[in-house]
């Protein structure tokens, strides 16, 4: 025999059933909820009972939408309700007989959208291990009512071809206060091997290579998360992948201020602009770039760079951009994009894509009987 659950709960089993059964597009009468309390919750209420918890609800705060619907004629609004002087709660008593409500729904945190967009992420997130990842969904699923939960397991399943780092979320726990209180952090990196597992980082006698940082914020590109610090022995900025970083520790060392880095210009990180000039995520001097591109490729420019850069010299063909990027992505960009782009000044970069373009043409031409 199932045993009948305390009274007290009541109250919590109704705002269960709101969240788990309603939207704007799916809403119960009274009499629909006292039927789920029954069946599910082994649960018999009146319909009075049902009502004050709802009203109890409202005013604690939750975003309730309900009808009401007349039983006979509705007498006006009392004065003093209209002048304030009474609750609404003593107000609905008065026309309990006389006003029905109904149709009630939740307004949910999340949108379906919102919510979809965010399992979206996670999805699309190679830095977080499988089994976290699909935990995370379970959790964001758990905000939405069942009938977004039943669409959305017929759209993506999680890709098991993620990282196998189960430290990631502690390694985040770990930064997140580094960077709060601006100390060091330690730790082991690692890199993928031709046996396509991670190993750790090596000096040449053998031993695992220590990094010592001074994490500053870390951000998202491209599906991978990444640490923006100061690797100890050089001052400049690094980024490395927080999915890689092994065995991390925070130490009681105290950081190096971000203005003190060279490339800072004497500034705290501005994440966004440090985002919108590291689109690799290299790490390397700032510089100014003139490209040449073909008009096709103004919509790319434009979703890698944003819109702080300048178009001149259009042609029916072609234009030139300039943009101000760090000196390895701006390299690697046209490297990316040849001959569609074609990196026009500093001089200097162009002579070393230059060059570097002969070596690939070279090893080609080296490697060609590989290729048959």
């Amino acid at each position: 025999m199932t045993e009948t659950p305390p009274k007290k709960l009541l109250i919590l089993y109704i705002l269960d059933i709101l969240q788990k059964y309603t939207d704007s597009d799916h809403r119960l009468s009274q009499k629909d909820i006292r039927e789920i309390l029954q069946k599910e919750y082994h649960m018999t209420v009146d319909r009075k009972a049902i009502r004050r918890n709802l009203l109890n609800l409202m005013e604690y705060g939750s975003e309730i939408e309900y009808r009401e619907v007349s039983r006979k004629d509705i007498f006006q609004k009392t004065t003093d309700e209209a002048l304030g002087k009474i609750s609404p709660k003593e107000s609905l008593d008065k026309e309990e007989e006389n006003l029905l409500w109904t149709d009630f729904y939740l307004k949910h945190k999340f949108t379906d959208e919102e919510l979809r967009l965010l399992i979206d992420s996670v999805l699309f997130s190679k830095h977080i291990p499988y089994h976290q990842a699909k935990d995370l969904i379970e959790k964001l699923e758990s905000l939405a009512n069942i009938y977004f939960v039943s669409r959305l397991k017929h759209i993506y399943s999680v890709p098991v071809d993620r990282t196998d780092n189960k430290q990631v979320f502690y390694n985040i726990g770990i930064l997140d206060e580094a960077i709060q209180k601006r100390r060091k952090v330690s730790f082991e990196y690692a890199e993928y091997h031709v046996d396509k597992k991670m190993h750790l980082k090596r000096r040449e006698d053998g031993t695992i290579r220590i990094y010592v940082v001074t994490p500053y914020q870390m951000a998202a590109q491209e599906g991978k998360y990444y640490l923006i610090c100061n690797y100890d022995k050089y001052n400049d900025i690094s980024n490395y992948r927080v999915d890689r970083i092994r065995n991390i520790q925070l130490l009681e060392t105290e950081g190096k201020p971000f203005e003190s880095l060279r490339g800072s210009k004497n500034q705290s990180l501005n994440l966004a602009e440090y985002m919108k000039t590291h689109i690799y995520m290299y790490s390397s001097e700032m510089v100014f770039v003139k490209y040449r591109i073909v008009k096709a490729m103004v919509s790319d420019v434009i979703d890698i760079f944003g819109k702080e850069i300048t178009f001149s010299e259009e042609t029916e063909t072609h234009v030139s951009v300039s943009v101000y990027v760090n000196e390895r992505a701006a390299v690697q960009f046209a490297k990316n994009y040849a001959p569609d782009v074609i990196l026009l000044q500093p001089k200097r970069l162009r002579n070393q894509l230059q060059q570097d373009m002969k070596k690939s043409l070279a090893a080609y031409e080296e490697q060609e009987d590989f290729g048959k």
